[in-house]
Order: structure tokens, then C-alpha cells, then sequence
């Protein structure tokens, strides 16, 4: 299948196919985790949206665990497309893909396919959205994430 045909959202769920975690972050830690840990509780991945996921400064990604990051895959990767032309929600999947590089915790979680579907993706996204990626002013984060996934 070539990556313009490819179905992404379903090729996610088939390589993050797992068990949806009890919980999602480090919800004894305080309210606001607490908080953020009942919101990924309350939703699947099919039914997640920017109304949980779109704010950066109030992102529950951002308290999860590697496990709930790879859960929601299929969702973030569906969201980045099916914004690509508004909201843009890439640019922030992008960031929960940068993290602290190749040392980062999602990076380290996946196995070597869902590394590279995440590469791919991101390739894909690259080449089919080059003008989305200049307006938003996420050129150089879409590079910087190709190269930390590329040794998939």
C-alpha cells in the first residue's frame, strides 16, 4: 500500500492495538492530573477530540504516560488529518513526538513497526501538507521529528 492510499488512522490501530490502561497518568499526584487522567478515562479512541485534546496549555497528553500516549495513537494521528486545513492539530502532535528526542519516553515504548508508521506519517504529512506546515510555522518541528523517528 503506497503512503498516498494508505488508510493511517487504521493502520494505528492495528499496530496500538492494546488494552485501554486503568488510568492514564499519575492521577494521586493532584487535581489537575487527577483531572486530565479522568478526561482520557471518559473518552476512546474513536470518539477523542479537540474539545479534550486541542488546547496546548490544558493538554492531558501532556501529564500522560507512554502507554496512554501509544493507546491514543490512532486518535492523534486521525485528528492531525482531519484538521490539517483548520485547527491544525499536528503542530501538537508533533510536540508530544518531539519530547526529549530519541530519549523520550513514547519513543523508547514503541517497537520497531510503530516507530515507523509514526515516521512515516510524519514523512506523509511532510510531503502532502508542505503549505499548512509553512502557515502554521511547524516546517522545522515536522523535520526535527522526521529525524528523531528515522531510526525506526
Amino acid at each position: 500500500m503506497s503512503k498516498q492510499s494508505m488508510d493511517w488512522v487504521g493502520e494505528a490501530k492495528r499496530l496500538f492495538h492494546m488494552e485501554k490502561p486503568r488510568h492514564f497518568t499519575d492521577y494521586k499526584h493532584c487535581d489537575e492530573c487527577e483531572e486530565h487522567d479522568q478526561t482520557l478515562i471518559n473518552s476512546t479512541i474513536d470518539t477523542i477530540s479537540l474539545d479534550e485534546l486541542g488546547s496546548p496549555g490544558w493538554d492531558p497528553l501532556c501529564f500522560a504516560t507512554a502507554e496512554g500516549k501509544k493507546y491514543y495513537m490512532p486518535s492523534l494521528i486521525r485528528l492531525s488529518l482531519e484538521t490539517m486545513n483548520n485547527e491544525f492539530y499536528f503542530g501538537q502532535f508533533l510536540f508530544h513526538l518531539e519530547a526529549d528526542g530519541k530519549g523520550n519516553e513514547l519513543y523508547m515504548a514503541c517497537n520497531s513497526e510503530q516507530r515507523e508508521l509514526i515516521k512515516a506519517f510524519v514523512e506523509y504529512a511532510i510531503l502532502n501538507y508542505a503549505e499548512q506546515l509553512e502557515d502554521n510555522g511547524y516546517q522545522n518541528e515536522a523535520l526535527k521529528v522526521q529525524e528523531i523517528w528515522s531510526n525506526a
